[in-house]
Protein backbone atom coordinates (compact mmCIF):
# COMPACT_ATOMS: atom_id res chain seq x y z
CA UNK A 1 0.00 0.00 0.00
CA UNK A 2 1.22 3.51 -1.07
CA UNK A 3 2.35 5.96 1.46
CA UNK A 4 0.42 9.17 1.57
CA UNK A 5 2.84 11.98 1.18
CA UNK A 6 3.06 13.06 4.08
CA UNK A 7 5.21 10.15 5.55
CA UNK A 8 7.49 10.52 2.82
CA UNK A 9 10.97 11.29 4.07
CA UNK A 10 12.51 13.36 0.68
CA UNK A 11 15.79 13.75 0.15
CA UNK A 12 18.86 14.64 -2.26
CA UNK A 13 20.74 12.38 -2.09
CA UNK A 14 17.56 9.55 -3.34
CA UNK A 15 16.55 11.82 -6.11
CA UNK A 16 20.59 11.04 -7.37
CA UNK A 17 22.14 8.28 -9.62
CA UNK A 18 26.19 7.82 -8.79
CA UNK A 19 28.83 6.66 -11.68
CA UNK A 20 32.03 4.96 -10.22
CA UNK A 21 35.18 5.64 -11.18
CA UNK A 22 38.14 2.78 -10.96
CA UNK A 23 40.81 5.03 -11.70
CA UNK A 24 43.47 2.67 -13.23
CA UNK A 25 41.20 1.55 -16.05
CA UNK A 26 39.20 5.14 -16.86
CA UNK A 27 41.70 6.95 -18.64
CA UNK A 28 45.16 7.36 -19.19
CA UNK A 29 46.38 11.11 -19.83
CA UNK A 30 50.20 10.76 -19.63
CA UNK A 31 50.42 7.69 -21.47
CA UNK A 32 52.29 5.08 -18.80
CA UNK A 33 49.30 2.92 -19.21
CA UNK A 34 47.25 3.68 -16.08
CA UNK A 35 44.45 6.07 -15.85
CA UNK A 36 44.72 8.85 -13.41
CA UNK A 37 42.57 11.70 -12.30
CA UNK A 38 43.18 14.41 -14.92
CA UNK A 39 41.67 11.22 -17.60
CA UNK A 40 39.08 11.95 -15.26
CA UNK A 41 38.22 15.27 -15.55
CA UNK A 42 38.90 15.53 -19.37
CA UNK A 43 35.89 13.11 -19.28
CA UNK A 44 33.67 14.68 -16.95
CA UNK A 45 31.43 16.24 -19.57
CA UNK A 46 30.53 12.54 -21.05
CA UNK A 47 29.86 11.17 -17.52
CA UNK A 48 27.15 14.53 -17.26
CA UNK A 49 25.94 13.62 -20.21
CA UNK A 50 24.78 10.63 -19.17
CA UNK A 51 22.49 12.09 -16.37
CA UNK A 52 25.02 11.48 -13.59
CA UNK A 53 24.63 13.24 -10.00
CA UNK A 54 27.48 11.91 -8.11
CA UNK A 55 30.47 10.83 -8.92
CA UNK A 56 32.04 7.72 -6.69
CA UNK A 57 35.99 7.59 -7.16
CA UNK A 58 37.25 4.70 -5.70
CA UNK A 59 40.75 4.65 -3.71
CA UNK A 60 43.41 6.61 -5.29
CA UNK A 61 45.16 7.39 -1.93
CA UNK A 62 49.34 6.07 -1.54
CA UNK A 63 49.39 3.14 -1.52
CA UNK A 64 51.57 -0.11 -2.67
CA UNK A 65 48.83 -1.75 -4.80
CA UNK A 66 48.85 -4.94 -3.41
CA UNK A 67 44.75 -5.05 -3.72
CA UNK A 68 44.73 -1.89 -6.55
CA UNK A 69 44.34 0.46 -3.95
CA UNK A 70 42.20 -0.55 -1.16
CA UNK A 71 45.94 -1.27 0.28
CA UNK A 72 46.46 2.33 1.87
CA UNK A 73 49.21 3.84 3.61
CA UNK A 74 48.58 7.18 3.45
CA UNK A 75 45.02 9.09 3.89
CA UNK A 76 46.09 12.27 3.17
CA UNK A 77 48.47 11.92 -0.28
CA UNK A 78 47.27 10.53 -3.81
CA UNK A 79 49.31 7.96 -5.70
CA UNK A 80 51.99 9.09 -7.63
CA UNK A 81 50.61 7.22 -10.77
CA UNK A 82 46.84 8.65 -10.08
CA UNK A 83 48.22 12.65 -9.65
CA UNK A 84 47.92 14.84 -6.49
CA UNK A 85 46.07 15.99 -3.88
CA UNK A 86 45.78 19.07 -6.18
CA UNK A 87 44.18 16.64 -9.19
CA UNK A 88 41.61 15.47 -6.76
CA UNK A 89 40.70 19.37 -5.77
CA UNK A 90 40.42 20.18 -9.46
CA UNK A 91 38.23 17.07 -9.98
CA UNK A 92 36.08 18.27 -7.15
CA UNK A 93 35.81 21.60 -8.66
CA UNK A 94 35.20 20.06 -11.99
CA UNK A 95 32.02 17.92 -10.57
CA UNK A 96 30.82 21.24 -9.11
CA UNK A 97 30.52 23.37 -11.91
CA UNK A 98 28.63 20.76 -13.58
CA UNK A 99 26.06 20.38 -10.90
CA UNK A 100 27.98 17.10 -9.67
CA UNK A 101 29.35 16.14 -6.51
CA UNK A 102 32.34 13.93 -5.53
CA UNK A 103 32.47 10.55 -3.34
CA UNK A 104 35.72 9.44 -2.20
CA UNK A 105 36.20 5.77 -1.03
CA UNK A 106 36.72 5.44 2.61
CA UNK A 107 39.21 2.47 3.27
CA UNK A 108 39.34 2.17 7.03
CA UNK A 109 38.46 -1.66 8.38
CA UNK A 110 42.29 -2.04 7.05
CA UNK A 111 45.38 -0.30 5.69
CA UNK A 112 48.50 -0.91 4.41
CA UNK A 113 51.29 -2.90 6.20
CA UNK A 114 53.11 -0.07 4.65
CA UNK A 115 51.21 2.93 6.62
CA UNK A 116 53.34 4.49 9.06
CA UNK A 117 51.13 3.16 11.60
CA UNK A 118 51.43 -0.71 10.96
CA UNK A 119 55.67 -0.22 10.93
CA UNK A 120 55.45 1.20 14.20
CA UNK A 121 52.66 -1.40 15.63
CA UNK A 122 55.02 -4.16 14.94
CA UNK A 123 57.78 -2.50 15.75
CA UNK A 124 57.57 -3.31 19.46
CA UNK A 125 55.12 -4.99 21.93
CA UNK A 126 55.00 -1.56 23.80
CA UNK A 127 54.90 0.66 21.13
CA UNK A 128 51.85 3.33 21.55
CA UNK A 129 50.50 2.12 17.85
CA UNK A 130 50.65 -1.40 19.39
CA UNK A 131 46.85 -1.33 20.19
CA UNK A 132 45.78 0.59 16.51
CA UNK A 133 45.99 -3.46 15.03
CA UNK A 134 44.69 -6.50 16.13
CA UNK A 135 47.81 -8.82 18.08
CA UNK A 136 47.32 -12.11 19.40
CA UNK A 137 49.51 -14.22 20.61
CA UNK A 138 49.58 -18.33 19.14
CA UNK A 139 47.76 -21.44 20.50
CA UNK A 140 49.37 -24.30 20.41
CA UNK A 141 47.97 -27.90 19.46
CA UNK A 142 48.82 -31.23 21.55
CA UNK A 143 51.91 -31.91 19.05
CA UNK A 144 53.36 -28.67 20.99
CA UNK A 145 52.70 -27.08 16.94
CA UNK A 146 52.33 -23.00 16.67
CA UNK A 147 48.54 -22.31 15.28
CA UNK A 148 46.92 -19.05 14.60
CA UNK A 149 44.22 -17.48 17.44
CA UNK A 150 41.66 -18.88 15.65
CA UNK A 151 40.38 -20.50 12.49
CA UNK A 152 39.26 -17.48 10.62
CA UNK A 153 39.70 -17.69 7.11
CA UNK A 154 40.92 -14.54 5.01
CA UNK A 155 38.62 -13.31 2.23
CA UNK A 156 41.76 -14.05 -0.33
CA UNK A 157 42.31 -17.43 0.64
CA UNK A 158 44.22 -18.77 3.72
CA UNK A 159 44.08 -17.97 7.46
CA UNK A 160 43.20 -14.49 8.22
CA UNK A 161 46.08 -14.75 10.80
CA UNK A 162 49.97 -13.85 9.75
CA UNK A 163 53.01 -14.55 12.36
CA UNK A 164 54.99 -11.60 13.02
CA UNK A 165 58.23 -12.93 13.83
CA UNK A 166 59.83 -9.84 15.78
CA UNK A 167 57.10 -9.35 17.83
CA UNK A 168 56.09 -13.20 18.00
CA UNK A 169 52.22 -12.51 18.20
CA UNK A 170 49.80 -13.17 14.82
CA UNK A 171 48.02 -10.05 13.11
CA UNK A 172 44.79 -10.14 11.45
CA UNK A 173 44.05 -9.69 8.43
CA UNK A 174 41.11 -10.50 7.04
CA UNK A 175 41.94 -9.56 3.56
CA UNK A 176 45.62 -9.53 2.18
CA UNK A 177 48.43 -10.57 4.59
CA UNK A 178 49.38 -6.98 3.13
CA UNK A 179 45.93 -5.16 4.58
CA UNK A 180 46.04 -5.62 8.68
CA UNK A 181 42.74 -4.89 10.49
CA UNK A 182 42.31 -2.02 12.37
CA UNK A 183 41.64 -1.87 15.98
CA UNK A 184 38.37 0.13 16.38
CA UNK A 185 38.25 -0.56 20.32
CA UNK A 186 40.81 1.64 20.52
CA UNK A 187 39.52 5.35 20.86
CA UNK A 188 42.80 6.86 18.95
CA UNK A 189 41.87 4.90 15.93
CA UNK A 190 38.15 5.89 15.83
CA UNK A 191 39.18 9.50 15.82
CA UNK A 192 42.08 9.26 13.17
CA UNK A 193 39.09 8.04 11.14
CA UNK A 194 36.98 10.57 11.66
CA UNK A 195 40.45 13.22 10.71
CA UNK A 196 40.70 11.81 7.74
CA UNK A 197 37.25 11.96 7.32
CA UNK A 198 36.97 15.90 7.88
CA UNK A 199 40.19 16.73 5.67
CA UNK A 200 38.42 15.53 2.44
CA UNK A 201 34.96 16.88 3.43
CA UNK A 202 36.74 20.36 4.29
CA UNK A 203 38.61 19.85 0.82
CA UNK A 204 34.96 19.80 -0.82
CA UNK A 205 34.46 15.93 -1.10
CA UNK A 206 30.50 15.22 -0.62
CA UNK A 207 30.84 11.77 1.34
CA UNK A 208 31.98 8.79 1.53
CA UNK A 209 31.86 5.34 0.00
CA UNK A 210 32.86 3.12 3.50
CA UNK A 211 34.54 -0.39 2.44
CA UNK A 212 33.43 -3.35 4.63
CA UNK A 213 32.41 -0.92 7.30
CA UNK A 214 30.48 -3.25 9.16
CA UNK A 215 33.51 -5.37 9.78
CA UNK A 216 34.81 -2.58 12.16
CA UNK A 217 33.39 -4.20 15.04
CA UNK A 218 34.48 -7.32 16.41
CA UNK A 219 33.91 -9.90 18.96
CA UNK A 220 36.58 -9.72 21.30
CA UNK A 221 36.45 -13.18 22.24
CA UNK A 222 37.55 -13.62 18.88
CA UNK A 223 36.53 -17.71 18.73
CA UNK A 224 36.79 -20.33 16.55
CA UNK A 225 34.00 -20.01 13.77
CA UNK A 226 31.54 -22.90 12.86
CA UNK A 227 32.52 -25.82 10.51
CA UNK A 228 31.36 -24.92 7.86
CA UNK A 229 33.64 -26.48 5.06
CA UNK A 230 34.79 -29.51 5.95
CA UNK A 231 37.57 -29.75 3.15
CA UNK A 232 39.62 -26.73 4.99
CA UNK A 233 40.58 -26.06 8.22
CA UNK A 234 39.63 -22.02 7.66
CA UNK A 235 36.57 -20.96 8.02
CA UNK A 236 34.15 -18.01 7.68
CA UNK A 237 33.90 -16.21 11.03
CA UNK A 238 31.42 -13.13 9.74
CA UNK A 239 29.54 -14.55 12.63
CA UNK A 240 32.24 -12.83 14.72
CA UNK A 241 33.65 -10.19 12.64
CA UNK A 242 30.68 -8.82 10.68
CA UNK A 243 27.75 -6.38 12.91
CA UNK A 244 29.93 -6.66 15.90
CA UNK A 245 28.40 -5.41 19.18
CA UNK A 246 29.58 -1.70 18.84
CA UNK A 247 28.94 -1.13 15.26
CA UNK A 248 26.35 0.85 15.69
CA UNK A 249 27.92 3.27 18.40
CA UNK A 250 30.84 3.83 15.43
CA UNK A 251 27.92 4.33 13.14
CA UNK A 252 26.76 7.03 15.15
CA UNK A 253 30.04 9.10 15.45
CA UNK A 254 30.32 9.02 11.28
CA UNK A 255 26.69 10.10 11.10
CA UNK A 256 27.38 13.21 12.96
CA UNK A 257 30.33 13.67 11.08
CA UNK A 258 28.10 13.84 8.06
CA UNK A 259 25.36 15.28 9.26
CA UNK A 260 27.14 18.17 9.86
CA UNK A 261 27.99 18.44 6.35
CA UNK A 262 25.16 17.09 4.76
CA UNK A 263 27.48 14.65 2.94
CA UNK A 264 26.56 11.46 1.47
CA UNK A 265 27.19 7.76 2.64
CA UNK A 266 26.85 4.20 1.18
CA UNK A 267 28.17 1.58 3.62
CA UNK A 268 29.24 -1.99 1.76
CA UNK A 269 28.14 -4.36 4.07
CA UNK A 270 28.43 -8.20 3.04
CA UNK A 271 27.49 -11.02 5.08
CA UNK A 272 24.22 -8.65 6.47
CA UNK A 273 21.10 -10.47 5.64
CA UNK A 274 18.95 -9.38 8.89
CA UNK A 275 16.97 -7.15 7.59
CA UNK A 276 16.48 -5.30 11.23
CA UNK A 277 20.69 -5.55 11.62
CA UNK A 278 20.52 -3.27 7.79
CA UNK A 279 17.72 -1.14 9.25
CA UNK A 280 19.55 0.25 12.13
CA UNK A 281 22.30 1.70 9.94
CA UNK A 282 19.97 3.26 7.31
CA UNK A 283 16.76 4.36 8.72
CA UNK A 284 16.03 7.45 7.91
CA UNK A 285 15.78 8.96 11.62
CA UNK A 286 18.87 6.71 12.75
CA UNK A 287 21.18 9.58 11.22
CA UNK A 288 23.95 6.93 10.61
CA UNK A 289 24.15 5.58 7.19
CA UNK A 290 22.29 6.86 3.99
CA UNK A 291 22.65 3.28 2.50
CA UNK A 292 24.18 0.18 2.07
CA UNK A 293 25.25 -2.11 -0.60
CA UNK A 294 23.24 -5.05 -0.36
CA UNK A 295 25.24 -8.51 -1.12
CA UNK A 296 22.78 -11.25 -1.85
CA UNK A 297 22.20 -10.88 -5.54
CA UNK A 298 25.80 -10.71 -6.31
CA UNK A 299 26.55 -14.32 -4.45
CA UNK A 300 23.89 -15.62 -6.61
CA UNK A 301 25.81 -17.65 -8.90
CA UNK A 302 28.80 -18.90 -6.05
CA UNK A 303 28.86 -22.56 -5.10
CA UNK A 304 28.20 -24.12 -1.72
CA UNK A 305 32.04 -23.61 0.01
CA UNK A 306 33.48 -21.12 -2.57
CA UNK A 307 32.58 -18.06 -4.97
CA UNK A 308 34.98 -20.04 -7.53
CA UNK A 309 33.27 -22.90 -7.50
CA UNK A 310 29.80 -23.42 -10.39
CA UNK A 311 26.63 -21.79 -8.51
CA UNK A 312 22.70 -21.80 -10.22
CA UNK A 313 20.28 -19.85 -9.95
CA UNK A 314 16.74 -18.85 -11.39
CA UNK A 315 15.67 -15.50 -12.54
CA UNK A 316 12.25 -15.73 -9.41
CA UNK A 317 15.82 -16.14 -7.16
CA UNK A 318 16.57 -12.67 -7.92
CA UNK A 319 13.22 -11.09 -8.32
CA UNK A 320 12.83 -12.62 -4.63
CA UNK A 321 15.65 -10.53 -3.67
CA UNK A 322 14.71 -7.40 -5.11
CA UNK A 323 10.91 -8.05 -4.00
CA UNK A 324 12.28 -8.93 -0.63
CA UNK A 325 14.34 -5.50 -0.11
CA UNK A 326 12.37 -2.98 -1.90
CA UNK A 327 9.00 -3.91 0.20
CA UNK A 328 11.35 -3.70 3.53
CA UNK A 329 13.02 -0.30 2.87
CA UNK A 330 10.04 1.25 1.58
CA UNK A 331 7.98 0.26 4.47
CA UNK A 332 10.56 0.65 6.93
CA UNK A 333 11.81 4.54 6.22
CA UNK A 334 15.51 2.55 4.88
CA UNK A 335 16.62 3.06 1.09
CA UNK A 336 18.20 0.71 -1.10
CA UNK A 337 21.38 1.37 -3.28
CA UNK A 338 20.35 -0.35 -6.50
CA UNK A 339 23.29 -2.20 -8.81
CA UNK A 340 24.40 -5.00 -10.86
CA UNK A 341 28.18 -4.53 -11.32
CA UNK A 342 31.49 -2.79 -9.41
CA UNK A 343 34.82 -3.27 -8.99
CA UNK A 344 34.50 -6.94 -7.55
CA UNK A 345 31.85 -8.16 -10.06
CA UNK A 346 32.01 -9.48 -13.53
CA UNK A 347 29.58 -7.53 -16.06
CA UNK A 348 26.23 -8.26 -15.96
CA UNK A 349 25.25 -8.76 -19.51
CA UNK A 350 26.64 -11.66 -19.06
CA UNK A 351 26.46 -12.62 -15.41
CA UNK A 352 22.69 -11.65 -15.70
CA UNK A 353 21.25 -11.78 -18.93
CA UNK A 354 24.01 -14.22 -19.82
CA UNK A 355 22.78 -12.78 -23.70
CA UNK A 356 24.47 -13.76 -27.34
CA UNK A 357 26.80 -10.88 -28.69
CA UNK A 358 23.83 -10.23 -31.18
CA UNK A 359 21.96 -9.33 -28.01
CA UNK A 360 24.58 -7.29 -26.10
CA UNK A 361 22.77 -3.84 -26.71
CA UNK A 362 18.78 -5.15 -25.70
CA UNK A 363 20.19 -6.38 -22.63
CA UNK A 364 21.99 -4.14 -21.42
CA UNK A 365 18.74 -2.02 -22.06
CA UNK A 366 16.91 -4.35 -20.32
CA UNK A 367 18.99 -4.69 -17.20
CA UNK A 368 18.83 -0.40 -17.24
CA UNK A 369 15.52 -0.61 -16.82
CA UNK A 370 15.21 -3.22 -14.77
CA UNK A 371 17.69 -1.99 -12.08
CA UNK A 372 17.14 2.04 -12.23
CA UNK A 373 13.87 2.54 -11.56
CA UNK A 374 13.29 0.78 -8.95
CA UNK A 375 13.10 2.36 -5.52
CA UNK A 376 16.76 3.36 -4.44
CA UNK A 377 19.08 5.05 -5.48
CA UNK A 378 21.39 3.80 -8.89
CA UNK A 379 24.90 3.07 -9.40
CA UNK A 380 26.52 2.76 -12.91
CA UNK A 381 29.87 1.16 -13.10
CA UNK A 382 32.20 2.69 -15.62
CA UNK A 383 31.31 0.69 -19.25
CA UNK A 384 28.46 -0.41 -17.78
CA UNK A 385 26.55 2.15 -19.41
CA UNK A 386 28.49 1.11 -23.17
CA UNK A 387 27.16 -2.39 -22.33
CA UNK A 388 31.20 -3.69 -21.61
CA UNK A 389 31.49 -7.43 -21.40
CA UNK A 390 33.77 -9.83 -19.66
CA UNK A 391 36.92 -10.86 -20.58
CA UNK A 392 37.26 -12.90 -23.39
CA UNK A 393 37.24 -16.77 -22.80
CA UNK A 394 40.24 -17.39 -24.07
CA UNK A 395 42.47 -15.03 -21.83
CA UNK A 396 45.34 -17.21 -20.36
CA UNK A 397 45.91 -17.56 -16.63
CA UNK A 398 48.51 -14.87 -16.81
CA UNK A 399 46.49 -12.07 -18.13
CA UNK A 400 44.43 -12.25 -14.82
CA UNK A 401 45.82 -9.32 -11.91
CA UNK A 402 43.17 -10.29 -9.13
CA UNK A 403 44.71 -10.95 -5.72
CA UNK A 404 41.67 -13.15 -5.06
CA UNK A 405 41.68 -15.02 -8.33
CA UNK A 406 45.52 -15.54 -8.48
CA UNK A 407 45.57 -16.53 -4.86
CA UNK A 408 42.72 -19.01 -5.49
CA UNK A 409 44.70 -20.39 -8.47
CA UNK A 410 47.64 -20.89 -6.48
CA UNK A 411 46.60 -23.05 -3.84
CA UNK A 412 44.50 -24.86 -6.08
CA UNK A 413 47.52 -26.06 -8.54
CA UNK A 414 49.32 -26.71 -5.04
CA UNK A 415 46.89 -28.47 -3.61
CA UNK A 416 45.55 -30.25 -6.76
CA UNK A 417 48.53 -30.56 -9.15
CA UNK A 418 47.28 -33.11 -11.15
CA UNK A 419 43.90 -32.36 -11.11
CA UNK A 420 43.46 -30.80 -15.14
CA UNK A 421 39.44 -31.03 -14.67
CA UNK A 422 39.63 -29.16 -11.11
CA UNK A 423 41.89 -26.58 -13.34
CA UNK A 424 40.06 -26.35 -15.92
CA UNK A 425 36.44 -25.62 -14.31
CA UNK A 426 38.49 -22.84 -11.83
CA UNK A 427 39.55 -20.91 -15.39
CA UNK A 428 35.80 -21.07 -16.44
CA UNK A 429 34.66 -19.23 -13.26
CA UNK A 430 37.56 -17.11 -13.19
CA UNK A 431 36.39 -15.92 -16.76
CA UNK A 432 32.88 -15.70 -15.44
CA UNK A 433 33.15 -13.90 -11.76
CA UNK A 434 37.03 -12.59 -11.44
CA UNK A 435 36.99 -9.36 -10.17
CA UNK A 436 39.15 -8.72 -13.47
CA UNK A 437 36.13 -8.62 -15.44
CA UNK A 438 35.14 -5.23 -14.13
CA UNK A 439 38.45 -3.53 -14.32
CA UNK A 440 39.41 -3.75 -18.08
CA UNK A 441 39.87 -0.54 -19.15
CA UNK A 442 37.51 1.42 -20.71
CA UNK A 443 37.06 1.16 -24.02
CA UNK A 444 36.79 4.76 -25.57
CA UNK A 445 37.46 4.55 -28.83
CA UNK A 446 37.86 1.83 -31.64
CA UNK A 447 41.80 2.88 -31.66
CA UNK A 448 44.71 1.12 -30.77
CA UNK A 449 44.15 0.06 -26.32
CA UNK A 450 40.93 1.21 -27.18
CA UNK A 451 41.68 4.82 -26.66
CA UNK A 452 41.82 4.34 -22.81
CA UNK A 453 45.57 4.94 -23.79
CA UNK A 454 47.91 6.34 -26.13
CA UNK A 455 48.82 3.92 -29.40
CA UNK A 456 52.28 2.92 -28.13
CA UNK A 457 51.67 2.27 -24.28
CA UNK A 458 51.29 -0.95 -22.32
CA UNK A 459 48.04 -0.60 -20.49
CA UNK A 460 48.55 -2.35 -17.18
CA UNK A 461 45.96 -4.66 -18.12
CA UNK A 462 44.94 -5.57 -21.61
CA UNK A 463 42.08 -3.92 -22.97
CA UNK A 464 39.01 -6.13 -24.14
CA UNK A 465 39.43 -6.47 -28.10
CA UNK A 466 35.96 -5.82 -28.47
CA UNK A 467 36.48 -2.14 -28.08
CA UNK A 468 36.40 -2.24 -31.65
CA UNK A 469 32.80 -2.30 -31.74
CA UNK A 470 32.05 -2.03 -28.53
CA UNK A 471 32.93 1.76 -27.54
CA UNK A 472 32.16 5.35 -26.12
CA UNK A 473 33.01 7.46 -29.50
CA UNK A 474 30.68 5.33 -31.53
CA UNK A 475 27.93 5.22 -28.86
CA UNK A 476 27.84 9.02 -27.66
CA UNK A 477 26.01 9.91 -30.59
CA UNK A 478 24.42 7.01 -31.38
CA UNK A 479 20.61 7.51 -30.39
CA UNK A 480 19.73 3.73 -30.15
CA UNK A 481 23.39 3.28 -27.97
CA UNK A 482 22.83 1.37 -24.69
CA UNK A 483 25.09 5.21 -23.56
CA UNK A 484 22.05 7.04 -24.63
CA UNK A 485 19.45 4.52 -23.11
CA UNK A 486 20.79 4.97 -19.93
CA UNK A 487 20.51 8.68 -20.20
CA UNK A 488 17.07 7.98 -21.06
CA UNK A 489 16.21 5.72 -18.14
CA UNK A 490 17.74 8.55 -15.55
CA UNK A 491 16.15 11.04 -17.22
CA UNK A 492 12.74 9.14 -16.95
CA UNK A 493 13.66 8.62 -13.44
CA UNK A 494 13.87 12.69 -12.84
CA UNK A 495 10.92 13.46 -14.66
CA UNK A 496 8.39 10.98 -12.66
CA UNK A 497 10.46 11.55 -9.39
CA UNK A 498 7.00 10.55 -7.34
CA UNK A 499 6.68 7.50 -9.36
CA UNK A 500 9.97 6.23 -9.56
CA UNK A 501 11.78 7.29 -6.40
CA UNK A 502 9.54 7.76 -3.71
CA UNK A 503 6.39 5.39 -4.93
CA UNK A 504 6.18 1.86 -3.57
CA UNK A 505 6.91 -1.43 -5.54
CA UNK A 506 5.04 -4.62 -6.42
CA UNK A 507 6.37 -7.45 -8.04
CA UNK A 508 3.93 -8.58 -11.13
CA UNK A 509 3.68 -12.23 -12.65
CA UNK A 510 5.78 -13.34 -9.65
CA UNK A 511 6.56 -17.00 -10.87
CA UNK A 512 7.46 -16.19 -13.99
CA UNK A 513 11.46 -17.66 -14.92
CA UNK A 514 11.07 -15.47 -18.26
CA UNK A 515 9.46 -11.98 -17.21
CA UNK A 516 10.57 -9.80 -14.74
CA UNK A 517 7.97 -7.07 -14.27
CA UNK A 518 7.19 -4.29 -11.43
CA UNK A 519 4.57 -1.45 -10.87
CA UNK A 520 5.77 1.70 -8.92
CA UNK A 521 2.97 3.82 -7.54
CA UNK A 522 2.60 7.41 -5.74
CA UNK A 523 -0.86 8.69 -5.09
CA UNK A 524 -3.19 7.99 -8.55
CA UNK A 525 0.01 7.80 -10.72
CA UNK A 526 1.03 4.03 -11.61
CA UNK A 527 3.58 2.86 -13.81
CA UNK A 528 4.67 -0.46 -15.32
CA UNK A 529 7.75 -1.93 -15.75
CA UNK A 530 7.83 -5.32 -18.28
CA UNK A 531 11.07 -6.93 -19.08
CA UNK A 532 11.77 -9.88 -20.80
CA UNK A 533 14.69 -12.09 -19.80
CA UNK A 534 14.75 -14.44 -22.73
CA UNK A 535 16.39 -14.40 -27.09
CA UNK A 536 13.04 -15.71 -27.75
CA UNK A 537 9.87 -13.87 -28.09
CA UNK A 538 7.09 -14.01 -25.83
CA UNK A 539 3.20 -13.34 -25.62
CA UNK A 540 2.40 -11.89 -22.12
CA UNK A 541 -1.28 -11.40 -20.64
CA UNK A 542 -1.67 -8.31 -18.99
CA UNK A 543 -5.00 -8.87 -17.71
CA UNK A 544 -4.11 -11.96 -16.08
CA UNK A 545 -1.31 -10.11 -14.49
CA UNK A 546 -3.93 -7.11 -13.55
CA UNK A 547 -3.36 -4.35 -15.66
CA UNK A 548 -6.13 -2.39 -16.33
CA UNK A 549 -4.83 -0.05 -19.26
CA UNK A 550 -2.42 1.70 -20.58
CA UNK A 551 -2.27 5.49 -20.62
CA UNK A 552 0.97 5.85 -22.56
CA UNK A 553 4.17 4.63 -23.33
CA UNK A 554 7.45 6.51 -21.37
CA UNK A 555 10.18 4.25 -22.95
CA UNK A 556 10.55 1.33 -24.80
CA UNK A 557 14.36 -0.30 -25.63
CA UNK A 558 13.78 -0.98 -29.10
CA UNK A 559 12.13 2.06 -30.73
CA UNK A 560 10.74 5.71 -29.73
CA UNK A 561 7.59 5.95 -27.63
CA UNK A 562 6.03 7.45 -30.68
CA UNK A 563 3.23 5.47 -32.66
CA UNK A 564 3.64 2.09 -29.96
CA UNK A 565 1.32 2.47 -27.78
CA UNK A 566 -1.55 0.19 -29.62
CA UNK A 567 1.07 -2.84 -29.25
CA UNK A 568 -0.17 -2.90 -25.78
CA UNK A 569 -3.80 -2.14 -25.97
CA UNK A 570 -5.04 -5.64 -26.42
CA UNK A 571 -4.68 -7.69 -23.69
CA UNK A 572 -1.79 -9.97 -24.75
CA UNK A 573 1.39 -8.31 -25.52
CA UNK A 574 4.37 -9.41 -27.67
CA UNK A 575 7.65 -9.04 -25.93
CA UNK A 576 10.78 -9.09 -28.13
CA UNK A 577 14.39 -10.58 -26.96
CA UNK A 578 15.00 -8.58 -23.94
CA UNK A 579 12.98 -6.35 -25.01
CA UNK A 580 11.88 -3.70 -21.94
CA UNK A 581 9.03 -1.19 -21.52
CA UNK A 582 7.96 1.08 -18.90
CA UNK A 583 4.55 1.93 -19.26
CA UNK A 584 1.89 4.33 -17.37
CA UNK A 585 -0.86 2.43 -16.34
CA UNK A 586 -4.19 2.83 -14.76
CA UNK A 587 -4.08 2.81 -11.15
Amino acid sequence: MAKPASQLHRAWWKECSVYQIWPASYKDSNDDGIGDIPGIISKLDYIKKLGIDIVWLCPSYKSPQVDMGYDISDYYSIADEYGTVADVEKLIQGCHERGMKLLMDLVVNHTSDQHEWFKKSRSSKDNEYRNWYVWKPARYDEQGNRQPPNNWVSHFQGSAWEWDEHTGEYYLHLYATEQPDLNWEHPPVRKAVHDIMRFWLDKGADGFRMDVINFVSKDQRFPDAPVKDPRTPWQWGDKYYANGPRLHEYFQDLGKILKEYDAFSVGEMPFVKDTEEVLRAVRYDRNELNMIFNFEHVDIDHGTYDKFEPGSWKLTDLKAFFERWQKFMYDNDGWNALYWENHDQPRSIDRYAQAKEEFRTQAGKMLATVLALQSGTPFVYQGQELGMRNVPREWDISEYKDIDCLNHWHRLLKHKPSDTEAQKSARQEYQKKSRDNGRTPVQWSNAPNGGFTGPDAKPWMSVNPDHVRVNAEAQVNDPNSTYNYWARVLRLRKKYLDIFVYGDYDLVDKDSQEVFAYSRQYEDQKALVLTNWTEGTLEWDSTTNGIKGVKEVLLNSYESTEGVKERFSGQTWSLRPYEAVVLLVQA
